[in-house]
């Protein structure tokens, strides 16, 4: 019921859009939007005090979502950081696709999740069929990807589709990535990545911190002769990330991906600002609430520098609460050196 709820309202805001200027559309998008006293998917801290704040990192105010659309509208490339199965998150990353439409925008929409294969095959359902949301799915042969089950994503999908935006795909495929891995960024395959790793490496306290997350996010169980190469994969995912923004935004773009490409001190926005320096990008990150952490400053450890590498904060309810580093034990133990 919540995504139908979702979809109607996303397409009232176009329709709304044509009929109203600009500030008003958003104003009326903002009013309509998905509220902290609605319900929400995700189960975990929906009573927090920080669900569905909105957070302007450069000087940690709070904004309303009407003046994070008009933020969003204003730029060139949108970025939004997401945790791939809180629904909520995609949820919300429809609503910033609506608002650039209400506002006028026509973005082209990049997915981390779809290869080029995906997105040709995605391309010809629509044209066979292009009211069928639901047929995307076994177009792109969702089920096989590996990614988190297709109803999560379905409403940013819809988003686009029913706008009549284009989808593009930013995902490398799996051998290109462990090609990297094991070759570092000589390995990449397509020269303008390559290129564009190569001309912009990163500052050392840059390449440290996506040294420390890297080896966080695998619980401390990546061999440390492992790093080099993850760091590598990383970039060569970054890169292709920003080249798939930078050549497909006619008028604007936006990147659906995890919230680590969207960091602006390692990820996508350091290449986006080097290919295409004269056009801004504005980041946010969608943030899960956790027990004992109240204040924005609690988060702030998290991301490993002070303010947090995004243009906003956008805090939801969690998904569970088990920590990570529990949850995939035994994935992660595989990754321990045998002796």
């Amino acid at each position: 019921m919540a995504r139908n709820v979702w979809f109607e309202r996303s397409e009232a805001a176009i329709r709304h859009a044509a009929s109203a200027g600009i500030a008003a559309a958003l104003m009326w998008l903002g009013a309509s939007s998905l509220r902290a006293d609605e319900p929400w998917i995700s189960t975990v801290g929906r009573d927090h005090p920080l669900v569905g704040t909105i957070v302007r990192t450069a000087d940690g105010t709070t904004v309303e979502r009407t003046d994070l659309f008009v933020a969003l509208a204003r730029a060139s490339y949108v970025l939004l950081g997401e945790k791939h199965d809180n629904a909520d998150h995609h949820r919300l990353q429809a609503a910033a696709i609506a608002a650039l439409v209400a506002a006028g925008r026509r973005p082209t929409v990049a997915f981390e999740m779809l290869t080029a294969d995906q997105a040709e095959r995605i391309a010809r359902h629509r044209r066979d069929a292009p009211a069928d949301i639901a047929g995307i799915a076994p177009a792109a042969q969702w089920s096989e990807s590996g990614w988190p089950a297709w109803p999560l994503y379905e409403p940013v999908f819809a988003a686009a589709v029913r706008a009549g935006l284009p989808i593009v795909a930013g995902g490398l495929e799996t051998s290109e990535v462990r090609a990297v891995a094991r070759g570092g960024i000589p390995a990449i395959e397509r020269a303008p990545a390559r290129a564009l790793v190569q001309s912009y490496p990163l500052s050392a306290a840059s390449e440290d911190r996506l040294r420390a997350t890297i080896a966080a996010s695998h619980c401390g169980h990546a061999p440390a002769a492992a790093l080099g190469g993850m760091i590598a994969a990383q970039r060569a995912r970054d890169a292709a990330l920003a080249l798939a923004l930078v050549e497909a935004a006619t008028d604007s773009a936006v990147l659906i991906a995890g919230t680590g490409h969207v960091r602006a001190d390692f990820g996508v926005p350091v290449l986006i600002a080097h290919a295409a320096a004269t056009r801004p990008a504005v980041t946010v990150a969608f943030v899960e609430v956790r027990a004992g952490r109240r204040s924005i400053g609690d988060y702030a450890d998290a991301f490993g520098v002070t303010p947090p590498p995004f243009d906003f904060l956008w805090f939801t309810p969690a998904v569970d609460d088990i920590d990570p580093c529990e949850k995939f034990r035994r994935a992660l133990d595989r990754m321990r050196p045998r002796e």
